[in-house]
């Protein structure tokens, strides 16, 4: 592989880019990624199967070792990727500066991104002895004028920033830094582990999507050993007189995040109407406590009514089909359920982007409000693979 070390006579010899070492042994058909990952194995976005980069027989072009490496971003859900681009800093470089963005620069990126304390302490406690974390208050950081680093790591979306910097330190009378470009981590389904894909609720942190076609076409049944688990309210209660169930919509409401909002059940989806509040998506059945209603919920105010036939005590392809592509409408939409609806919050979390509000009703207790995260997401697929499945 053609590199240096950023010796070269010309800004064009001082400025190539190499790319990581990497073994070319394949991992074996249907392995998981994360195994190999955990290994730090990795090249062009698939994984391979070594114990060691440096050492493996199959590994190629090794590369000289180099003092201290920077690399800089988000880390926002920390996953596969941000564990790949850190293992190439660690294979090259003997000390590892991982600079973080603060939360001033996150919240422009998005307002559900995770604290600065957060993001640091997922590095920290993955990392080993040689990588230090810092904050990082602007784009481009200290690499412009640090006098003790040789190196810094980037993903071919960062490269024209990495060159950029390379280009000030020129003009500070200093050496370039040696660019390291990894390339992206790659999911079960050839797509790239990312943290915008992460928080769109597509994929969790080793790359999974939380809800394969196989098992969207299934049809799950509920059965009485999972009764209490999913009795014990999943969220934040809200309580109130049941005879007035805005009491506990109207206090779930003022601690909503950013996210869409989600209603499930007639008399949610109504108290909120009363409100005027129009939820993005409202799940009705005609019933309150299984049985029918006299007053069936109005639902004029929503721009696409959909429907999905889900019996009592399933979760079945209609139920699931509807909320995806509720999901994906940009208009408020309803959802009315042949049958019963009170199993769809969990294909909504499995389904939603993180952040996504989740309220329904708590019989004789209030409301509850469950925002969408990686552990309701994590929580529901556990609950989901305790069903029964209909064949």
């Amino acid at each position: 592989m053609d590199y240096v070390v950023g010796n070269g006579s010309s800004l064009d010899e001082r400025m190539r880019v190499r790319q990581p070492t990497v073994c070319t042994e394949r991992p074996d058909p249907g392995s998981s990624l994360r195994g190999y990952y955990d290994r730090g194995c990795y090249g062009s976005g698939h994984s391979y199967l070594c114990d060691s980069l440096n050492n493996h027989q199959n590994t190629v072009n090794p590369m000289p070792r180099l003092a201290r490496c920077l690399v800089g971003g988000t880390f926002d859900r920390f996953h596969l990727g941000h564990q790949a681009l850190l293992n190439a800093a660690l294979d090259v470089s003997e000390r590892v500066e991982v600079w973080i963005t603060n939360d001033e620069m996150s919240a422009k990126k998005s307002p559900i991104l995770q604290s600065f304390e957060d993001r640091r302490d997922a590095i920290m406690s993955w990392a080993d002895y040689r990588i230090t974390t810092h904050e990082l208050e602007n784009k481009i950081g200290p690499a412009p004028v640090r006098k003790d680093c040789d190196s810094i790591v980037c993903t071919p979306e960062t490269l024209g920033n990495c060159q950029k910097i390379n280009e000030m330190r020129l003009k500070n009378g200093l050496v370039p830094l040696e660019i390291i470009e990894v390339p992206h981590t790659l999911d079960e389904s050839g797509g790239i582990i990312s943290s915008s894909r992460i928080r769109a609720g597509l994929i969790d942190t080793d790359g999974s999507g939380w809800l394969s076609e196989d098992d969207r076409n299934r049809t799950y049944i509920f059965h009485k050993g999972l009764d209490e688990e999913l009795k014990k309210p999943s969220g934040h209660l809200f309580t109130g007189p049941e005879s007035t169930p805005e009491v506990a919509m109207s206090a779930a409401m003022e601690n909503i995040s950013p996210g869409g909002i989600i209603a499930v059940g007639d008399v949610s989806v109504a108290t909120l109407l009363e409100m005027g509040v129009v939820p993005d998506i409202a799940i009705v059945d005609g019933m309150t406590k299984r049985i029918e209603l006299e007053n069936k919920v109005d639902i004029s105010e929503f721009s696409l009514i959909l429907s999905a036939k889900n019996p009592a005590g399933e979760v079945t392809p209609s139920l699931i089909e509807s909320v995806d592509a509720a999901l994906h409408s940009d208009q408020t939409t309803c959802i009315e359920v042949d049958g019963e609806e009170d199993l769809a919050p969990l294909i909504i979390h499995l389904l939603s982007p993180l952040g996504t509000n989740v309220v329904y009703g708590q019989p004789g207790k209030g409301v509850v409000l469950r925002v969408t995260d990686l552990a309701a997401k994590r929580q529901c697929r556990d609950l989901l693979s305790k069903f029964e499945v209909k064949i």
